[in-house]
């Protein structure tokens, strides 16, 4: 890791987990925290690299995605649908709520 890469610490990694709606175990902090801290270190050994007179792109070498025809088929079964979620109610998906109010 280089010398100059942002520090991040606990309280950071917690800010960010928080703010991104993931819950840390604890034994999972020093973990992320390093793994965090090496992916910094990585843009910031990446923000050295002189790219002068290098135009921007915004892909590369991808002229078009492949599509597939559109051809109508019969669509899933309800039941087999549902039967693949932790959780249904009224003839759908249970989803846990992310809007406090």
């Amino acid at each position: 890791m280089s010398d100059r890469s942002p520090a991040i610490d606990r309280e950071r990694v917690l800010k960010v987990a928080k703010l991104a709606r993931l819950t840390l175990r604890d034994d999972e902090v020093p973990v992320v925290t390093e793994q965090l801290a090496r992916v910094l270190a990585h843009i910031a050994q990446l923000s050295e690299v002189n790219t002068d007179g290098v135009e921007p792109t915004a892909q590369v070498g991808v002229e078009r995605l492949p599509l597939r025809p559109d051809v109508p088929r019969e669509p899933l079964a309800r039941e087999l649908v549902l039967a693949q979620a932790p959780e249904t109610a009224a003839f759908g998906f249970v989803v846990p709520s992310f809007v406090e109010e």
